[in-house]
């Protein structure tokens, strides 16, 4: 963090806390000329006002408070770059790779800091490893279960499902059902295939996924007869002769989607004779795919996860389109 925006943060807190310290300060005191617990000269609906201080508990709840904050912000971060004094983190910032994560670990170990983080995952390792493995391995070895077997182990299914919810529902929804750039897992339409091996090499070594654009290549025209053709594959109703003349531009489209429009697994280029659409199904979504392309990452989650896991949330994710 820059030093003005330390700063900021730390006056604007600072202030907030004297602030509210003041404001309390002149709320305990009696400004109005009249004693406490005297008429103040006000009726309505037949109440009375009378002039009564802030009752004891709140005031002194108020100030137990900012004290608490006081303490709170020496001891711990809060002001900026000010790292408090016992020099807790909730996990090292500096770092940008698994590596460095497992390093720190290692170093927090060592120094015996405070990286909150660093300690959790670290825990979670030893106290749950042990969990991954029985599940994931055939009993008294070192070979994998069956994915496909994996999948029929109700506790098993559990953990990957907590896995998906902890890892993947940020992309692809709780209920995996994806949105708009993000696949939906619940059906049959898969981009790389959706046997058991495919679905864990996706999850392990991740996905580029890159469809060029083709606006330059294909005029206006030339991508609205394309758009047209596209359309017509998955039984829309289209320009006849827009469909006529774009299926001789598909040509172009051909090498990864094939001549018949069904796609190819081993690129990720999806199907387009079914209704299934990555960014959308509407006329104007297509057409933006087509003039301007599309690129999607799958990140890899072998160094995140390891192996163990991935089996286990691999399981998961077959089932959803399988059970």
């Amino acid at each position: 963090m820059s030093t003005f925006w330390s700063l900021w943060i730390s006056v604007i807190t600072i202030g907030t806390l004297v602030g509210c310290a003041i404001l309390l300060r002149f709320c305990l005191k009696n400004t109005t000329g009249i004693e406490e617990g005297e008429d103040m000269g006000h009726e309505y609906d037949g109440i009375r006002e009378l002039n009564n201080p802030l009752p004891k508990w709140w005031s002194y709840l108020f100030w137990a408070t900012l004290i608490f904050s006081i303490v709170y912000l020496i001891l711990y971060p809060g002001l900026g770059n000010f790292k408090g004094v016992l020099g807790w983190t909730s996990s090292d910032q500096t770092v940008r790779t698994i590596e460095e994560s497992r390093a720190s670990i290692e170093r927090s170990h060592k120094e015996k800091t405070l990286d909150q983080f660093a300690r959790e995952l670290d825990d979670a390792n030893t106290n749950f490893g042990e969990t991954f493995s029985k599940l994931a391995y055939k009993p008294g070895t070192s070979d994998f279960r069956e994915i496909t077997d994996i999948a029929n182990d109700d506790e098993a299914l559990k953990v990957g499902q907590r896995l998906f919810l902890q890892n993947c529902s940020q992309c692809h929804g709780s209920d995996a059902r994806g949105m708009i750039g993000f696949p939906n897992l619940t059906d049959t339409a898969w981009l790389y295939g959706g046997e058991p091996q495919a679905i864990k090499t996706t999850i392990m070594e991740g996905r580029i996924g890159n469809m060029p654009a083709w606006g330059d290549a294909l005029g206006a025209d030339g991508v609205k007869e394309v758009v047209s053709y596209t359309l017509s594959l998955s039984g829309r109703k289209v320009n006849s002769k827009e469909a006529a003349a774009g299926k001789q531009r598909f040509v172009v489209c051909a090498a990864c989607h094939g001549t018949d429009g069904k796609g190819n697994p081993a690129l990720g280029a999806p199907d387009l004779t079914d209704n299934d659409w990555l960014f959308g199904d509407s006329r104007a979504a297509v057409t933006e795919t087509v003039a301007n392309g599309r690129q999607g990452v799958m990140p890899a989650w072998k160094d995140v996860l390891g192996e163990e896991k991935i089996q286990l949330l691999s399981a998961y994710v077959w089932s959803l389109s399988n059970k």
